[in-house]
């Protein structure tokens, strides 16, 4: 069975499958969604309001989901590419494009030791 991620604010209504989101990215006091097929939903909710949504409503055996800094939350099963020395980080499925996005150094060699464990 699937699980979503709803966010639910006074003005709107988003629900996406926790499986599709491929990242999250703060904008000051808005979070932009983007799932793994492309579409962004821009939401009115501070990226630690969302981290606390997905912390509640996801499993707690789901572990894919990860803060990286103080900007960006990374489902970590689609994480195919990182440069520390680039700073980048790139998100895909396999089927799409790559999502490419810029991150610390710090915060991508901290992502590096938990996804090589």
């Amino acid at each position: 069975m699937k699980e979503y991620l709803i966010i639910n604010t006074n003005s709107e209504l988003v629900r996406i499958a926790s499986d599709d989101v491929l990242c999250i990215i703060a904008s000051g006091n808005y979070s932009t969604i983007t799932a793994v097929n492309g579409e962004t939903r821009l939401v009115t909710l501070q990226l630690g309001q969302v981290e606390r949504l997905i912390a509640n409503q996801v499993t707690a055996g789901n572990t894919n989901f990860i803060r990286i800094g103080k900007s960006l939350i990374i489902n970590r099963q689609y994480v195919s590419y990182i440069n520390i020395q680039k700073q980048q980080l790139s998100l895909t499925d396999g089927k799409t494009p790559s999502h490419t996005l810029t991150a610390s150094r710090e915060a991508l060699k901290q992502l590096k030791e938990v996804i090589t464990g």
